[in-house]
């Protein structure tokens, strides 16, 4: 007690300190700031884009047993956030000097969020209207800051092809025309996307390196960042290594053999693509590297955890594929590898960040917990697994919705005539597209097909089917099998198994307490349902109770 009150927070001040008092005699280790190189006052946040640190990569690189110096640079420390700012601001300066841009136009720009976020902010601050048109996949966060800036946004389906009127660029294209004194400085296209890059970036690096770049290493995904950084370095630095990094799924490496893949869909945001914009310039990149989701998100959190970087989820593929490049190309103790992280942590709090979500997707695994209910090593195949209600490619979407009506689903697979597995519709999915005008109740439901689900397999434990509907209405078993016409025709095929909503599992853990009370004399303490499922709303627990009653 006595030395909690020797320590309270409150007790009186013991500090000596007096104006123009002598300092010799402070007590206190009182540090000389060294004078910044930075000018005092800025005119506006755009002066704060360019300049960024080139930082050591200490444990991570040390770990993974590389030798050479590994340093990043961390375009993070931009006023918006990201390595995108450079370009949005060029776009916008280039536009207004050569007389495309007024006072009082809009700028529209189909983007995956930080392109319109550096161009959001160069509209805040120069007072133009701006519209943003981004895929569904990219983070709320990104949503956030641009309504926050002042930009409208207009989302679309992840799904969509880059050349569909339904896509993001399709969009854009369709607004610019019919919105007056509109303008899209198109990223894909414009020369000063790399040349930012060529002027800026990568005389930032040659300067802080002492003209001594041994490897420098970007994700592409317009590839602006990498053509104008391998155009700058071959000219400089001739033998200096270029190693562009693509995720699985996109088609943006060369040879094209890297990207023969039956992933269609990754969560890292902002690489990766189905085309091969106007600006990417694949010739003088030596070496691709192909990333995936889970070794490009865990070295994500491993360098915001080891190294204090507080980094995005492409920042890891950058980073993951540097590594494994700073060993096949045998890079020393004195030559250095510059790997470009390209935005902050801000823009994935609630995706990479969070464990939840992690789990959700399988990229950590379900731990054992301490206090871990009874039911949560059981399997899957414990549940009684409903058979899906099925509906055929072309069955009109009316069709559909009178049956999820009739039968109270929200969500049906789709079966093409041969019978293989489609994909989900859904009510959610029906209704964003029937308020776009994309769809119509007299199409056919092919047109209303989502790729936007998990599945399990029935040996997995509730554990995770619990962490998995956390953040899905439903999860589906599929299986696949081979299908011969022949001895020498044969099909892999798809098929439904089931699936599995909230209420199934309820149902399970319901009536499985009540057997064990029973049992048990009605002396078992009921255990409730695992703290992971609180976020189901009282209301919506309280008439699925009444159903299992």
């Amino acid at each position: 007690m006595e030395s909690f009150l020797a320590n309270r927070p409150d007790a009186e001040s013991r500090c000596t300190f007096t104006l123009n008092s002598d300092r010799s005699k402070c007590p206190h280790n009182l540090g000389i700031r060294q004078k910044s190189l930075r000018q005092k006052i800025y005119n506006n946040v755009l002066e704060l884009i360019g300049d960024t640190p080139l930082v050591r990569v200490n444990r991570v690189a040390k770990d993974a047993g590389v030798k050479c110096n590994v340093l990043a640079k961390c375009e993070y420390f931009n006023a918006g956030g990201s390595v995108k700012d450079r370009i949005g601001l060029r776009m916008v300066e280039e536009a207004e000097r050569d007389g495309t841009l007024k006072p009082g136009d809009t700028i529209i720009e189909p983007t995956s969020g930080n392109t319109g976020i550096g161009l959001a902010l160069a509209c805040a601050v120069k007072n133009y209207r701006c519209i943003i048109v981004m895929p569904e996949k990219m983070s709320k966060e990104k949503v956030d800051v641009l309504r926050a800036l002042g930009a409208e946004i207009i989302r679309t389906p992840t799904s969509a092809a880059f050349d569909s009127p339904e896509s993001h660029i399709g969009v854009a294209h369709r607004l610019k025309m019919e919105i007056p004194n509109s303008h899209i400085l198109d990223q894909y296209r414009n020369p000063y996307n790399p040349i930012a890059h060529y002027d800026t970036t990568a005389e930032e690096i040659i300067e802080a390196c002492n003209g001594k770049v041994d490897m420098i290493v970007a994700g592409a995904g317009t590839g602006g960042t990498l053509t104008g950084l391998s155009r700058k370095l071959k000219e400089k630095c001739p033998n200096c290594i270029i190693v562009g990094v693509d995720p699985e799924g996109s088609l943006l490496a060369v040879p094209e053999s890297l990207n023969k893949s039956e992933i269609t869909f990754y969560e890292v945001e902002g690489i990766g693509y189905d085309f091969i914009p106007t600006v990417l310039d694949r010739s003088l990149v030596d070496r691709w590297y192909k990333s995936v989701d889970l070794i490009s998100l865990k070295c994500s959190r491993r360098l915001i955890k080891d190294e204090g970087m507080l980094c995005g989820a492409s920042s890891g593929s950058a980073m993951s594929c540097a590594i494994q490049a700073c060993k096949d190309f045998n890079l020393t103790e004195n030559q250095n590898c510059v790997v470009i992280l390209p935005d902050s942590v801000r823009n994935y709090m609630t995706k990479f960040l969070s464990d939840d979500w992690m789990y959700e997707r399988a990229f950590l695994d379900i731990k054992d917990e301490a206090n871990s209910e009874w039911w949560h090593s059981m399997p899957i195949s414990s549940l009684k697994v409903r058979e899906p209600v099925t509906v055929s490619t072309n069955t009109k979407i009316q069709s559909v919705l009178d049956i999820m009506h009739d039968r109270g689903f929200d969500q049906i697979p789709v079966i093409s005539e041969d019978g293989a597995f489609m994909g989900m519709t859904t009510m959610s999915e029906i209704m964003a597209k029937m308020s776009r005008g994309t769809i119509k109740a007299e199409d056919p439901v092919s047109k209303a097909v989502t790729d936007k689900f998990r599945t399990v397999q029935l040996d997995d434990s509730l554990a995770k089917l619990s962490r998995v509907l956390e953040g899905h209405n439903y999860v589906i078993i599929k299986f696949a099998h081979d299908h011969y016409q022949d001895h020498s025709t044969r099909q892999s095929k798809t098929h439904i198994f089931g699936i599995i909503t909230s209420i199934d599992l309820l149902n399970y853990i319901v009536k499985h307490n009540k057997s064990s009370e029973m049992s048990n004399g009605g002396t078992t303490k009921q255990n409730g349902i695992h703290h992971h499922h609180e976020k189901i709303r009282t209301t919506s627990i309280a008439k699925e109770c009444e159903a299992l009653h």
